[in-house]
């Protein structure tokens, strides 16, 4: 464990939007940050996510549960709008898509790789 507290700060604003692409597939118009990344499973579990306004992220499932934080905008997930300052937790083994008409920044603590079903 490092004992400088400086190794465990993310400056997110000193880095720049990368498009959001998984296992090769490149999702149009949603970027990523990533906060924190564990060593263990080789993965960010702490991001941010911006979405443009009309990007969709598709139908899929959440092993083991997700957290969402709306910073700014509004996202959509099944019949529910998300606007700033909601949180929302879902348990493991939750399904949904997520979109945002009019764009949005999101908080995300995810446990786990998403399973795509759609």
């Amino acid at each position: 464990m490092h004992t400088d507290i400086q190794h465990y700060i993310t400056h997110s604003n000193q880095q720049d939007w990368q498009p959001l692409i998984e296992k090769g597939i490149h999702y149009k118009g949603i970027f990523v940050k990533p906060l924190r990344y564990d060593e263990a499973s080789q993965r960010s579990k702490t991001i941010l996510l911006k979405f443009e306004p009309g990007a969709v992220y598709p139908y899929h499932n959440h092993p083991a549960g997700e957290e969402i934080f709306v910073l700014s905008g509004e996202a959509v997930l099944e019949q529910a709008t998300l606007t700033a300052g909601d949180y929302l937790y879902t348990p493991p083994g939750f399904k949904h898509s997520v979109s945002s008409p009019s764009g949005c920044t999101l908080f995300f603590v995810i446990p786990e790789e998403v399973e795509i079903l759609g």
